[in-house]
């Protein structure tokens, strides 16, 4: 089943936050390469692709785990969890209706 992660960042955590990048996208692109993985990407704090020293307020995460607990498993080992980037994070199942 396809599961949503939504994670909010603590503010003025750019900078952790780019220290663990490498190692979150390894995740991710593991999960792309086994096929599980949906969409993902972070909400920058300005509207715009690069908000520059603006940041981001957090990110999403659409991917498919056998079980919520995975999931839950997955997302709770971030790695932007262990650099206190982010502050919150949901885990829900999801139904993709369209397109």
């Amino acid at each position: 089943m396809w599961y949503s992660i939504v994670a909010e960042d603590h503010p003025g955590t750019l900078d952790a936050r780019l220290a663990a990048r490498p190692d979150h996208l390894a995740r991710l692109v593991a999960l792309k390469d086994a096929g599980k993985l949906f969409v993902a990407g972070p909400n920058p704090a300005i509207d715009a692709n690069d908000p520059g020293p603006a940041g981001f307020t957090g990110s999403l995460v659409i991917a498919e785990f056998d079980s919520l607990e995975a999931a839950q498993a997955w997302a709770d080992a971030d790695p932007y969890i262990a650099a206190g980037v982010y502050a919150k994070v949901s885990v829900k199942p999801y139904k993709k209706v369209l397109p």
